[in-house]
């Protein structure tokens, strides 16, 4: 069987019409017919090879919906026909230590689904069974798609810091990341606040659910929370930022600064101020993040078009000019 999908060939560059024959299945694996993928800045990085691991030809796409057409003989949890999404982590190897606590987006031999293995800007991909989740009737598959990397990475930091309603949560950054953040945040019930660059986005945060909005320069004293999500990929006073916690406080990167940050440890010791970062969700987060978002009716917003126009959405990412996240259809 012959795949067709768009593959760089090269570090930074255009993405051309790219086939290959799809390889037998192994045991756990499923071959999926994709109806759509999500445009993630993760695979511009790869596209560009920004983080100097990417292996060529490199078909992009870690986020993922379709239907199950064939599977091999021990992917048992799935049958021929069901909807399921795929996110950025393909394998891991459920032995060690963080595999066996239920950590698999920590497993030290993971693998990516569209990095050494052909991802989801094609008609079809091979995907491991065990790493497929269902997705709920209620979500569509557009909506659901960019879920399965930014609504994971958002939703999970939430939960791990044991966020409840009578939290105060922040989000910096109202992009691709922020407005799903915006959403899980208020679904829990906690007291929201939005703080960008951009002025202009003060109306569209608060009908993310955002209760206050502020501009990064424009911060009234005192502000503090609980959780401070941080979405952006740009360099920021930190040392400011941490000040807006509260004793044991956390601040989570969510996004990576293009400098190493600096960061006065005389603002974390003697409130105890935690910094963490995460990506992506384990299997049972991923799916508890689906179903709640479900329930919530948490939906990304997006722009659709066609596989065939892939090139224009990676210029139109590039440029910050989508709001707030492509997805292919193919």
């Amino acid at each position: 069987m012959k795949i067709h999908g768009y593959a760089a060939f090269a570090p930074r560059e255009t993405l051309r019409p790219f086939t290959f024959d799809a390889p037998p299945l192994f045991p756990h694996e499923i071959l999926v017919k994709i109806s759509h993928c999500g445009l993630c800045h993760s695979d511009i990085h790869l596209i560009d090879d920004n983080w100097k691991r990417s292996r060529y030809p490199l078909v992009p796409g870690h986020e993922i919906v379709g239907t199950v057409l064939k599977k091999g003989d021990a992917a048992e949890n799935l049958k021929i026909g069901n909807r399921i999404g795929v996110s950025w982590i393909r394998s891991a190897c459920l032995n060690c230590p963080s595999c066996l606590q239920g950590d698999t987006n920590t497993c030290p031999q993971k693998t990516s689904t569209c990095n050494g293995h052909h991802g989801g800007f094609a008609d079809h991909v091979i995907a491991d069974s065990r790493f497929a989740f269902p997705i709920p009737e209620s979500l569509d598959s557009a909506h659901a798609a960019p879920l399965l990397c930014a609504g994971a990475t958002v939703y999970t930091p939430l939960r791990k810091q044991g966020i409840q309603g009578p939290h105060s949560i922040a989000v910096i950054g109202i992009g691709g990341l922020g407005h799903l953040g915006l959403q899980f945040a208020a679904a829990f019930g906690c007291e929201v606040t939005a703080i960008s660059h951009s002025p202009s986005k003060k109306s569209e945060a608060l009908s993310f659910g955002a209760h206050h909005f502020y501009t990064l320069d424009k911060l009234p004293a005192p502000l503090q929370f609980d959780l401070i999500l941080s979405t952006v990929d740009a360099d920021l006073d930190w040392n400011l930022i941490l000040a807006l916690l509260k004793p044991n406080g956390t601040l989570s990167f969510l996004g990576r600064p293009l400098t190493n940050a600096r960061i006065d440890i005389a603002n974390i010791l003697s409130l105890q101020r935690h910094i963490t970062g995460n990506s992506t969700a384990n299997r049972s987060m991923m799916n508890e993040m689906l179903l709640f978002a479900a329930r919530h009716k948490i939906k990304p917003k997006i722009e659709q078009m066609p596989l065939s126009d892939v090139n224009k959405g990676i210029e139109r990412v590039k440029a910050n000019a989508v709001r707030y996240r492509v997805v292919l259809a193919i």
